[in-house]
């Protein structure tokens, strides 16, 4: 059997890991900072025309905070990955309509619109394969 060095648990635990945090390095500062500029997050939701702004902000920090620590950690990280997974979904088409902007902005947000589905395919991964060994749930015995 050909093995390579991605078939050997250490390495698939340092790679989750490394993954976990990754993604965590995307989500955590924005939460920090939104919870930081709250006012002027919910002001920018209002723009958006999302209904009760500051719930949509509590919300965001709460995912992009409080939910990204539980991944970071490895802690019930298959239904952490899907509400992230979730959430970026609905914000994408809200905050990247790439096809209702004008033209000089479309390329922009046409990027960041499959930049966010890219990241939702990686936490859908996590999501089917959980954490990792080097994680909380590994720990707890949680498949």
């Amino acid at each position: 059997m050909n093995q390579t060095i991605f078939s050997f648990p250490t390495s698939q635990n340092a790679l989750s890991l490394i993954g976990r945090a990754l993604v965590a390095m995307l989500f955590l500062p924005a939460g920090v900072a939104k919870l930081l500029g709250f006012a002027g997050v919910t002001g920018y939701i209002a723009s958006k025309g999302v209904p009760l702004p500051q719930a949509a902000a509590a919300i965001a920090i709460l995912v992009e905070v409080g939910v990204i620590s539980l991944l970071l950690v490895g802690w019930q990280t298959r239904w952490a990955a899907l509400t992230v997974a979730i959430f970026t979904t609905v914000i994408t088409f809200i905050f990247h309509p790439y096809w209702a902007v004008p033209a000089e902005a479309m390329t922009v947000q046409k990027l960041y619109f499959y930049k966010n589905f890219a990241i939702v395919g990686g936490l859908l991964l996590l999501c089917a394969f959980g954490p990792g060994g080097w994680s909380v749930d590994a720990r707890r015995g949680n498949k």
